[in-house]
């Protein structure tokens, strides 16, 4: 496996065997396609950030493994749903098999370019202005 903050890796060591390597490879596919983005657990969830910006986390569900990216909706990927009220997408897994790393890599580069502003909506009263956008 990657290597892990102590924080995440706690967070793999609880899981169960259907969750268990789900979470791995998709662990492996975000250092791969973000190395330079800080990673922790946050809100009990791995999750990977830009300049305190959440980009993508994973967690565990009843049922299956969700994929979240805070500025999904953005990214214009039919196999990401609109997930909460914001600008969030995910995608969900039952398996590993089901992980289609070319998928993710994608999702990843758009992650790092298409970033709606999470860290400061305090401050902007709940507005999402996207990041790095002249005028936005």
């Amino acid at each position: 496996m990657t290597s892990m903050p102590d924080d995440i890796r706690s967070y793999h060591a609880a899981l169960d065997a259907e969750a268990a390597p789900i979470c791995a490879r998709l662990h492996e596919l975000i250092v791969g396609g973000l190395p330079d983005a800080e990673a922790k657990v946050w809100h009990r969830h791995p999750v990977w950030f830009f300049d305190g910006n959440p980009v993508v986390g994973y967690d565990r569900l009843k049922s299956s493994v969700r994929l979240l990216f805070w500025s999904g909706r953005a990214f214009d990927e039919p196999r990401l749903a609109p997930e909460g009220s914001f600008q969030a997408a995910e995608a969900r897994f039952t398996s590993a098999e089901q992980i289609d790393a070319e998928d993710v890599a994608r999702w990843l580069r758009k992650a790092r370019e298409l970033q709606w502003n999470y860290r400061d909506i305090r401050r902007n009263q709940g507005l999402l202005p996207l990041r790095g956008v002249p005028g936005a």
